[in-house]
């Protein structure tokens, strides 16, 4: 897939009214989950990725644990400036969905392994709970 198509598929998903949006909150999106990605799977999910999502994914060095994911949310509704937690829970979602198509499942099930629950959510995919955790 190549950028413009990521892009459009983000628009379409997240129903931005231009792809200038959609390529800012893409990029703002991929920037702050390579801040929170480690291991292996940074890179292949990188590799899987169009070059300048792939640029944007693997700028930042990540920290040791990353953030709940409503923690993560909220730090792109900050970087995105006038954002409310609901917009940029919209956001994250338009663009991790888009990203969780090309990594495929497998790929995605390592990813959401090394996240705190939560996260599932955000790339579109149900978490349910372990029996006796109602």
């Amino acid at each position: 897939m190549r950028w413009s198509e990521l892009v459009e598929q983000v628009r379409e998903r997240g129903q931005y009214a231009t792809g200038e949006e959609a390529e800012r909150i893409t990029r703002t999106v991929l920037t702050a989950l390579g801040g929170h990605l480690t291991g292996p799977e940074r890179a292949e999910l990188a590799h899987r990725l169009p070059r300048e999502a792939a640029a944007a994914l693997a700028g930042p060095i990540p920290p040791t644990l990353a953030p709940a994911a409503s923690e993560f949310v909220d730090a792109v509704a900050a970087r995105l400036g006038g954002a409310t937690s609901a917009t940029a829970r919209w956001d994250v979602s338009s663009v991790l969905g888009a990203v969780a198509e090309m990594a495929g499942d497998e790929l995605l099930d390592r990813l959401l392994s090394r996240l705190p629950s939560g996260y599932g959510l955000l790339f579109g995919r149900a978490e349910l709970l372990p029996a006796g955790h109602v």
